[in-house]
């Protein structure tokens, strides 16, 4: 198969249930990408014995990631914390230098982070520094895809968060990396989208940047091109997900973390994936967590969202 593209591919927790979903279906994504795995063999043969699920023929990894440690199930420690974000990183570091095309990354545990040492709250956090670009959370399937302009935010900041300048740079970026092939739908903040400002008027800053978004967007296009508004006016949140209304859009951009992925999760939550934008790599991910819970104990996983992060990546 030509064009076969080299993809690292980070275990994220191991005291989780990723390495379970690697080992599983490492046959099947072979099929379509060469992974490289950031793990050490002996780690990886530790895995493989307490899942009793072989190592598939043909797996590569990469030796000294990070210290050996005794994988504990479902347990929340630092060691597997600071093992997932030299994983991480070492993915990273091989985008970077171009020796794959793509990462992709299996879940971590913010706070296994946190008791390692890693100053930033997941993986998105990480890429903005180690690349200096504001990266663009997506998280969705091609059903519907979700970009956040606020994130990992206490909700009674979000509303101070909204400038127009800001988000005027985050629509023409999203454009530029999401290359979405018909109209955006953008959510505004407040119900009822303000009401004409009789609920907030957070409504006339998106307004401005969308303005002022459609208007550059139609600049690069050429005065002789068609006019295009990429982006819409700002949609009432409690009604820019029913079915009359999501026929339409196949991206929203959500003012908020949950105000968009609570209905993301709600229609497709085991196939959704997250795909940083606006980076120089290209990283996709799993949208689930570690399931601790669960981890190691001999349980079905639904792998459709890691599948489709890594068709995201042949597709891209």
């Amino acid at each position: 198969m030509q064009d076969r593209k080299k993809v690292a591919i980070s275990v994220g927790d191991l005291n989780g249930i990723g390495i379970q979903l690697i080992l599983e279906n490492h046959t099947a994504i072979s099929q379509f990408i060469d992974p490289i795995y950031c793990i050490d063999a002996e780690m990886l043969q530790q895995a493989s014995e307490k899942l009793k699920i072989p190592i598939p023929e043909k797996f590569q990894t990469i030796e000294n990631i990070a210290p050996i440690f005794e994988i504990a199930p479902g347990v929340v420690s630092k060691e597997s914390g600071k093992y997932a974000y030299a994983s991480f990183n070492k993915a990273v570091i091989m985008a970077d230098l171009k020796k794959v095309d793509a990462i992709c990354t299996l879940p971590i545990h913010k706070k296994a982070w946190e008791l390692a040492g890693v100053n930033y709250k997941g993986h998105t956090d990480a890429l903005r520094d180690f690349f200096d670009e504001n990266a663009i959370m997506m998280l969705g399937c091609p059903k519907m895809y979700v970009a956040l302009f606020t994130e990992h935010i206490p909700l009674k900041e979000v509303a101070g968060n909204i400038n127009e300048k800001r988000l005027t740079k985050f629509l023409l970026d999203f454009y530029k990396t999401a290359k979405p092939t018909q109209k955006v739908a953008v959510l505004g903040l407040n119900p009822h989208a303000g009401d004409d400002g009789v609920l907030g008027d957070e409504e006339k800053i998106i307004q401005r940047a969308i303005d002022t978004a459609n208007n550059t967007l139609q600049q690069m296009r050429g005065e002789i091109a068609e006019p295009v508004e990429v982006y819409s006016t700002p949609l009432v949140p409690d009604v820019a997900f029913t079915p009359n209304v999501r026929k339409n859009y196949t991206h929203y951009i959500a003012m908020y973390h949950d105000q968009g992925l609570a209905p993301l999760k709600a229609l497709y939550f085991d196939e959704g994936i997250n795909v940083s934008l606006n980076l120089p790599i290209l990283r996709t991910s799993v949208d689930h967590g570690t399931a601790f819970d669960i981890a190691y104990a001999n349980v079905a996983l639904n792998n459709l969202s890691y599948l489709n992060a890594i068709e995201y990546i042949v597709n891209a």
